[in-house]
């Protein structure tokens, strides 16, 4: 069942002892950070922090930090369900070929229609409005790390339309503070908003949600293919539609039972030093220049929460949402990459720097051919490095996958370079955006790939022994 708001799901994860209240007195500048990152690292439970020094608002952070609380926020028992019913509608058991197949088909479109977002009047999110000198004074927003640019907005839903199409997206780009009514906006070039910026001649609307209900959280971070609406994928993962009420002093439409929604604008030709900031890679990303939003409305509920989101050295909560996105779009990677067998985003990677992927192997060359079609594919254009063993290996066992990279390669043959575009938020490439990238081919090799000496076969106990050891388990004193 769905969550309706933030507060439902926040509700839940109280009522199961997955939620600390924290009365003390903490302090928004690197206090709350340091007690988050305890918490997530140690596996402990979301944070709502009561009594925020020198704000009314209470702050809530770490409601996905595990991958019980990330299968509770998208109303799961296994994440890969998400993908087993995206690939229902995508590809069905029986392809309708006939009239008859056809019409069986019927209800499950009709079902993918019921998930269409919903326009409604009004929502709780309009309890308080504010369009005379709005101001971000009042909200709580969080310095994360000593040396970051000021106070960072971390888990923003920002809304933006496509100028050429009209076609909404959503995405999750932090957002210093620079006063009480400008911010940074550090969407990357790779990203849709900055596209939306670049088509745009004049001021850009733009609107910002702030703890919407977790769902449509997570699908502001999916890496959903072109065209598909953030919103429509959200009311596919509650099983009913996401309620949307139009902006007040911009023409989008936001979701009704957010905490808090800023209006405002981002001017194509203006840009700010934005930066630096203790970001996913744990690392500062280096300060640049970046579009600037302009507040122009806040509306709110009458008693909002703000939610925030800790980022540093993995693990920290963005291992679970991309451990979700992981389980959720393999299958339909595999709709490109049929021989893909299983696939693991590390978060020590940060998830576009290492890809590690199982292959049924046919022919030889499949790894890398494996590894340019990865590269090709949406942001996956980002990795790294690009892994590639035999089915047979567990890609979640990293000591596993190493042992075959390190003992089945020659580097000549297996390892290939390449050159493309990365992450902005790649310290190490030479050049911004552009750089080098590994593929390492860790399978098995065939004669016909070159290697001509017998392959060894892998140190196993017969079946027979074991069984024999089973059985006298207990006789031996264990």
């Amino acid at each position: 069942m769905a969550y309706n708001d933030l507060r439902a799901f926040i509700a839940d994860l109280e009522k199961r002892g997955l939620l600390k209240r924290i009365k003390t007195e903490t302090d928004p500048v690197l206090e709350i950070t340091e007690i988050s990152d305890r918490m997530v690292k140690s596996g402990g439970p979301a944070l709502y922090f009561e009594n925020v020094r020198g704000y009314k608002l209470p702050v809530v952070t770490n409601l996905f930090g595990t991958l019980e609380r990330m299968k509770l926020a998208l109303g799961v028992d296994d994440l890969e369900q998400i993908g087993k019913e995206i690939m229902d509608f995508i590809q069905p058991p029986e392809l309708p070929v006939t009239f008859m197949d056809r019409l069986k088909a019927l209800p499950k479109l009709a079902q993918l229609a019921s998930f269409i977002p919903k326009k409604v009047n009004s929502g709780p999110c309009k309890e308080v409005v504010v369009k005379d000198n709005p101001s971000l004074a009042g909200l709580p927003v969080l310095k994360c790390w000593p040396e970051d640019g000021g106070p960072y907005i971390t888990l923003p839903l920002v809304f933006t339309k496509d100028p050429r199409t009209g076609q909404r997206n959503v995405g999750m780009y932090r957002m210093q503070i620079y006063d009480e009514r400008t911010t940074g906006m550090h969407w990357h070039i790779h990203k849709d908003a900055a596209g939306h910026c670049r088509n745009q001649v004049e001021k850009m609307p733009v609107a910002v949600a702030l703890g919407a209900d977790p769902a449509v959280i997570y699908a502001a971070t999916a890496p959903l293919p072109a065209g598909i609406d953030e919103m429509l994928f959200a009311g596919f993962l509650r099983k009913e539609p996401v309620q949307l009420v139009k902006c007040e002093t911009v023409d989008l439409e936001v979701p009704a039972y957010a905490e808090i929604i800023l209006e405002g604008y981002v001017d194509p030709q203006e840009k700010r030093l934005e930066g630096p900031f203790g970001d996913h890679t744990g690392y500062y990303s280096l300060a640049d220049q970046y579009p600037v939003f302009h507040l122009t409305c806040i509306t709110s509920r009458k008693d909002p929460l703000y939610p925030a989101t800790i980022v540093g050295r993995p693990p920290m909560e963005d291992a679970f949402i991309g451990k979700a996105t992981e389980r959720i779009f393999l299958p339909l990677l595999r709709l490109l990459v049929p021989e893909l067998v299983d696939m693991n985003l590390p978060p020590e990677g940060v998830f576009h720097n290492c890809v590690i992927v199982s292959i049924e192997k046919s022919y030889p060359g499949q790894a890398k051919k494996v590894m340019s079609a990865l590269w090709g594919f949406g942001l996956m254009m980002l990795a790294k490095l690009i892994i590639v063993v035999d089915a047979d290996v567990d890609v979640q066992n990293i000591s596993e996958v190493m042992w075959r990279v390190f003992n089945n390669i020659d580097a000549k043959r297996d390892v290939v370079i390449t050159e493309g575009p990365l992450d902005a938020l790649d310290h190490a490439s030479p050049l911004p955006h552009l750089g080098a990238k590994m593929g390492i081919d860790a399978t098995t090799k065939w004669p016909s790939e070159g290697h001509l000496r017998e392959w060894p076969g892998d140190v196993v106990m017969s079946e027979e022994v074991k069984n024999l050891v089973d059985g006298k388990w207990r006789e031996y004193g264990f």
